[in-house]
């Protein structure tokens, strides 16, 4: 059910509306004068606003100049008398989406409001598009560890260098590798990422090489593996250090010959490929372990990258909750919400032991949960209570 604000100091007008657009199935939501009318818009995310224009406290310009800025996606139509015709077009001028002349026509208003919501669901399959189709997310810091990576990515991205990050799980590894393949050469190619944790030992060989039709049970038709895809592209390798000892060895061989043999073929592939690993493990500890290769070692950290985990980067993690509110928001069509100081230094002191992917988690459930704004005590609830 779609959400409209009615704002009119009129109640005989209100409750005219009101009964009017409840029937045609809205919920209706009502305020006396802009200034109630703005706390309301604050407090909840609506499909449209029906906004008088002269009204006591704060008129319908001044709330459209605020509102506009809180969500500046809610299409808000303003209601005005034959006399404030001109400042109804104005309003127009100003980003109102319509305005509709006091007393209002039935069938005019609904078809305005339908317009509106068209706009409104349109304006939301945009965003979902755009960030669908984004190429990278920023990355957000500007603390030492982060400055580093930065320019060590400008100084390695347009070679073929290979990478191996390490960094705790949730510190942003798979960004960094986005990062890379961004500014690399081969950004018109494929990245195509592995998670070697997600898959069973008995299968990474066929996700990685691919196979050939009947070459085990289940291989009724052939398959391409993430070697091939990524040809002329990048291969993100997560978790690498959990690969299988066989598929190390055949890693191994395709980044020495550049060649790959697919499961059960016998037929050499050539593939141009640059790799890039991330790892949560000490891989020199796993060497001595006997769980990880010396060699592979070797071919993959050309280039390493150490990604800090976010208790060892606090003075980003302001920036990082700025961000995270605004694309929440924009996610969820909501206002973005301010952040008091103290609710702040509590998220900056907190032990994140998840690091970025828990400080995101956390922003989203308090951008759900909380008030127009954020305080400690909603930290407190909401974050710290078990």
């Amino acid at each position: 059910m779609s959400n409209i604000l009615l704002i009119d100091d009129e109640r005989a007008i209100r409750k005219t509306l009101s009964d009017i657009l409840s029937f045609e199935g809205y919920k209706i939501r009502e305020a006396s004068d802009g200034e109630e009318g703005l706390k309301m818009f604050q407090e909840k995310t609506y499909d449209v606003v029906l906004c008088d224009i002269k009204m006591p406290k704060m008129d319908g310009i001044e709330f459209l100049d605020k509102a506009s800025t809180i969500n500046p996606d809610v299409p808000i139509i303003m209601v005005s008398g034959h006399g404030n015709i001109e400042t109804a077009v104005d309003a127009v001028k100003k980003g109102a989406f319509d305005y509709i002349s006091k007393p209002p026509d039935l069938n005019r208003m609904l078809i305005t409001i339908r317009n509106a919501m068209d706009k409104n669901k349109l304006s939301k399959e945009t965003r979902v598009l755009r960030k669908k189709i984004s190429r990278v997310q920023d990355m957000i810091g500007e603390s030492e560890g982060i400055t580093r990576i930065k320019d060590t990515i400008e100084k390695v991205a347009p070679t073929d260098a290979r990478v191996l990050i390490t960094g705790e799980n949730g510190s942003g590894k798979e960004l960094v590798a986005r990062w890379i393949h961004h500014k690399s050469n081969r950004a018109e190619g494929s990245l195509i990422e592995v998670n070697c944790a997600a898959i069973p030992s008995e299968l990474i060989e066929s996700e990685l090489f691919g196979h050939e039709k009947g070459s085990f049970t289940s291989a009724i038709k052939q398959r391409i593996g993430k070697f091939e895809q990524a040809n002329g592209g990048t291969l993100f390798l997560d978790e690498v250090g959990d690969m299988s000892l066989s598929a190390q060895a055949k890693v191994l061989r395709a980044l020495q010959e550049g060649r790959i043999t697919r499961v059960g073929g016998d037929k050499e592939i050539e593939v141009d490929v640059r790799v890039v690993a991330a790892t949560n493990k000490d891989l020199l500890k796993e060497v001595e372990a006997k769980n990880f290769r010396l060699d592979l070692y070797h071919r993959l950290s050309v280039i390493l990258i150490h990604v800090p985990s976010l208790n060892e980067r606090r003075s980003d993690i302001p920036l990082l909750v700025e961000k995270f509110i605004k694309d929440i928001a924009e996610e969820y069509n909501q206002p973005v919400k301010e952040m008091s100081d103290r609710a702040m230094d509590a998220l900056v002191h907190h032990d994140w032991t998840g690091n970025i992917r828990e400080l995101n988690n956390v922003v989203e459930r308090l951008m759900i949960l909380s008030g127009p704004t954020i305080m400690l005590e909603d930290i407190t609830t909401y974050v710290f209570s078990k």
